[in-house]
Parts: C-alpha cells; structure tokens; sequence
C-alpha cells in the first residue's frame, strides 16, 4: 500500500480517472479548429444578410402602410369638410355596389333567409 493514499478512509490509487487524451496531430486539430470556425462565419454571414433582408422588407412595407394611412386621413378630412373624395365615389357606385346586389341574392350563412327559426311560408 506505498502507492495508493488514504483519502477519507478511502484508498486512492495514483492517475488519473476518465478518458485519457487521444493522441491527435496538433496540426490536424488546428486545421479542424479553422475549418469550423470558417464554416462558423460564414453561416454567421448568410443569417445577417437574411435579418437584413428581412428588415428591409419590413420597411418597405412600414412606408406602404403609412401612404395608405396618410391617404386615409386625407380622405376624412375631406368628409369633415363636405366633400366626398373620388376615390370613395369611386367604390360606392362601382364594385362596391355590385358585390352588395350579389350578395343580397346569395344564401346567408345559416342556410335560413327569414329572420325566424322556421319557414312558415313554405309550402308542403
């Protein structure tokens, strides 16, 4: 028992526990070592350039949103004042018009066209 020591009341032998180093070529390590850290920025490099594309796209349609907003208060302005913007003209007697007189042919989504549960003007 000159080799081992008492720990605790337990015997230790000398060495060291768990895996032992892998006897790799130092070269080899480091040429992995760069490869990965390569592969690492440039997969660092393709995720910036789509957060930035995306970013962009988002701007864009920020700009389009607020051209659409400042076009909608210009149109309320303009009622405020008693004038009704051609563009709303426009949609009333134009689409507008015919998708209301097509829609009022159509079934409701009940399936029932009164407004009581039960047909009573049906007949058998």
């Amino acid at each position: 028992m000159d080799h081992n020591k008492m720990v605790a009341g337990k015997v230790k032998k000398p060495g060291k526990r768990g895996r032992k180093p892998a006897k790799i070529d130092l070269k080899a390590k480091l040429e992995r070592s760069r490869q990965s850290a390569r592969e690492c920025r440039a997969r660092k490099k393709l995720r910036y350039q789509y957060l930035e594309e995306l970013v962009s796209s988002k701007e864009r349609a920020i700009c389009a949103l607020r051209e659409e907003l400042d076009m909608y208060k210009q149109w309320c302005l303009a009622m405020d004042q008693g004038k009704i913007p051609s563009e709303i003209k426009a949609l009333l007697t134009g689409d507008e018009q015919k998708a209301l007189q097509s829609s009022s042919n159509k079934v409701p989504k009940n399936g029932k066209y009164g407004s009581s549960g039960n047909n009573q003007n049906k007949t058998s």
